[in-house]
């Protein structure tokens, strides 16, 4: 099926003959009577597109497999030089038939619901960025010192704004900044909203809180990792899971040359790239072995490589937490209570007066030191550890007779590999 917002061209493949069944209308009841058509041991394929699950949701009923291709790995039809509805179609069918189908895993309704309340809260962020760029754009051109408040949108930066700085500016620049300020305040309100909603969701996932162990993670991150992840199990070791959030590096090699080793892929959704590598930020201003590795790695590679390479190891480390079913070894007690228990106030839980648990014993300097000391430990060991690690080279004449290299022994200083606390 070649999936449009009005119709989907069908081709059917039987026993070597390829029959075009025409265009079907993409609504739910033309759908429906399609289907009805369709033996439940047929198998059905359409690329991944804005439409795709709720197709999948209706016709999932009558067929037992329904395959969702990737369109930017389905080259035959991306680089073809004729291309028309049919001749999509025709290439999806023959590589299903064929067993040359990139697929694209389907996630469950609750998965996808989560998937879209994250999506949607990025969205409005973004749109919330947006609305703060235009006003300081509004102050920059017209030559408005800047505020002397940290925040220019908090309560004290707002009232320095709408006193100070917008009668300073033109008629028609005075109602572009009230306009934008309303908007503001809107999406706010609609960020509270949404907020509540994801922190409730978080609290039922027991996967979440798991994750809030490791630093420099908050909610958010973790609940947008666990919408991507869906099912852990489906990812049979972390390089699989690194490769489907586009943290993996590009690799070049032809014939005897080495591998070379480019810029991360970036497949996969942006935004939780974007809330890992926000994360390994965070996580290198506390002491611990992330710190220990971006400071090992920015010795030889930079800060910002570095930091990507960190947001790559915490997704490492998320898969381990969660195959396992375990709290990161490292993790702060009081920290991690305190998270949990903001989490739950985020949610709308009310507070506990009097009530002073684990999360209130991050209030104290002695036990915020304490569990520091840990940490800065932590840190020293991985550090002494990893002292001597030399990074691999390449296999030069590796020409075994039976086509396999000998492995090439290495000395007991330079043993080692990637450390998974």
């Amino acid at each position: 099926m070649d999936v449009h917002r009005q119709f989907t061209q069908v081709a059917v493949l039987e026993h070597g003959r390829l029959t075009h069944l025409g265009q079907v209308p993409t609504t739910p009841e033309a759908l429906r009577e399609f289907a009805s058509t369709l033996r439940r041991d047929d198998q059905l394929v359409l690329e991944a597109t804005s439409n795709t699950y709720a197709i999948v949701q209706v016709l999932r009923q009558h067929i037992d497999r329904i395959v969702v291709s990737n369109p930017l790995q389905t080259r035959a039809i991306a680089d073809a030089k004729i291309k028309t509805d049919k001749i999509d179609a025709e290439v999806l069918v023959r590589l299903l038939a064929g067993g040359w189908l990139p697929e694209v895993w389907v996630p469950d309704a609750e998965t996808q619901a989560l998937r879209q309340r994250v999506a949607h809260r990025v969205r409005l962020v973004r749109h919330h960025t947006r609305l703060k760029n235009r006003i300081h754009g509004v102050l920059i051109r017209n030559l408005v010192p800047g505020c002397p408040r940290s925040d220019l949108f908090g309560q004290a930066g707002q009232k320095w704004l709408i006193e100070q700085a917008v009668p300073q500016l033109p008629a028609h620049e005075q109602e572009i900044v009230v306009a934008t300020l309303r908007q503001i305040e809107s999406v706010r309100e609609e960020l509270g909203h949404v907020g509540q909603t994801l922190a409730g969701l978080a609290l039922e996932s027991p996967a979440v809180p798991r994750l809030m162990t490791i630093p420099g993670i908050d909610a958010v991150t973790p609940l947008t990792v666990v919408s991507i992840i869906g099912d852990v199990r489906r990812f049979r070791s972390p390089t699989k899971l690194v490769g489907y959030f586009g943290l993996d590096p590009r690799v070049r090699q032809s014939g005897s040359h080495a591998a070379y080793h480019g810029r991360i892929t970036k497949r996969g959704r942006a935004h939780a790239r974007a809330a890992l590598v926000e994360s390994a930020w965070a996580a290198i201003k506390s002491p611990g072995p992330l710190r220990g590795f971006y400071q090992r790695l920015r010795a030889r590679r930079g800060p910002q490589i570095a930091a990507v390479a960190t947001a790559r190891k915490i997704l490492v480390l998320a898969w381990h937490l969660l195959t396992e079913e375990k709290d990161y070894a490292f993790a702060r007690p009081s920290l991690t209570a305190r998270k949990h228990r903001t989490l739950e106030l985020a949610a709308g839980k009310p507070a506990q007066f009097g009530k002073r648990g684990l999360a209130y014993q991050y209030n104290f300097k002695t036990v915020r030191q304490r569990e520091l000391d840990l940490c800065v430990q932590a840190e020293r060991a991985y550090t002494e550890l990893t002292r001597h690690w030399q990074p691999r080279r390449p296999q030069q004449n590796a020409g075994a007779a039976n086509g396999k290299a000998t492995p090439r022994r290495r000395s007991a200083g330079q043993r080692g590999g990637a450390f998974i606390p």
